[in-house]
């Protein structure tokens, strides 16, 4: 009898469990989950140059969650401005776009993180020999993404690192992109520019002998999927937490990690509203 009550529990405790991961209802009738991204940002996500297929971390991992939930992942592309108000509206049910959980924005939504990024320092190497550690960057320009946190992450670096120890301050410039950064930075108008470090291994890759990165990454932060304080968006959160939780388990996300980014980019677990 015991054997038996101990088993009627476990089948409970798992049914409550598959019951509260359910996706909306909404949602299971359409059979997909519509995401929006923009693929602007390699390896996270980005546009393959020779068949100009939709690729990269975020793309695989969107697509092993539609998976794992039983329904088929829709892309949308969108301005990355416009992703947290497309949510809101309902156009969208959730954002995979490298996108940080910053304190803000969990005002009027919820994240469910799954990567650690952090702003890296890097230079090119034209300016190998004067530029040899991000000690090295007092006093010179540096650029990065006006559409990021860098700009005014770099400006409290330099004032702590910099300016507070008698050195001159980096001078900052918030460039279009971090394409436009790389753009300035390899025709000399930059000497070094900021990345999320999940990024640099896969520029060294892409032009060799050019990108150096200076020390470690000097912020962290956590990246997540956001979604709308709402019902149903707090039903569709708990669905693709309790994925990704199995695809760490099942060995799918260490695979997209290695093929992606780096072993320092994983997230492990799963966390809710836990960036900084």
């Amino acid at each position: 009898m015991l054997r038996l009550s101990l088993a009627a529990a476990l089948i409970a405790g798992t049914a409550v469990a598959a019951q509260a991961q359910a996706l909306p209802e909404r949602i299971q009738k359409a059979g997909k989950i519509v995401i929006a991204t923009q693929p602007n940002y390699p390896p996270i996500v980005y546009k393959d140059p020779a068949s100009n297929a939709m690729t990269g971390f975020d793309y695989d991992l969107g697509e092993a969650i539609a998976k794992e939930l039983g329904v088929k992942a829709e892309w949308q592309e969108t301005a990355f401005a416009q992703m947290l108000p497309s949510l809101q509206t309902g156009r969208v049910d959730m954002v995979m776009a490298g996108m940080s959980d910053l304190p803000a924005r969990r005002e009027t939504v919820d994240f469910v993180d799954y990567m650690v990024s952090g702003a890296q320092f890097y230079t090119v190497t034209a300016f190998a020999k004067e530029i040899k550690t991000p000690d090295d960057l007092c006093g010179k320009t540096v650029g990065a993404s006006r559409s990021t946190n860098w700009p005014r992450q770099i400006g409290e670096w330099s004032e702590a690192n910099c300016v507070a120890k008698g050195k001159p301050a980096i001078t900052v410039v918030g460039t279009e992109g971090s394409v436009d950064a790389r753009t300035q930075l390899k025709t000399q108008r930059l000497q070094a520019g900021v990345q999320g470090s999940e990024t640099m291994s896969h520029f060294q890759k892409l032009e060799p002998n050019t990108y150096i990165p200076l020390g470690e990454p000097f912020t962290r932060s956590l990246t997540g999927i956001p979604f709308p304080k709402t019902a149903e968006g707090n039903q569709l959160r708990d669905a693709v937490k309790g994925a990704l939780d199995r695809l760490q388990a099942n060995g799918t996300y260490d695979a997209l990690i290695a093929k992606y980014a780096q072993p320092s980019n994983a997230l492990k677990p799963i966390s809710l509203n836990q960036g900084e």
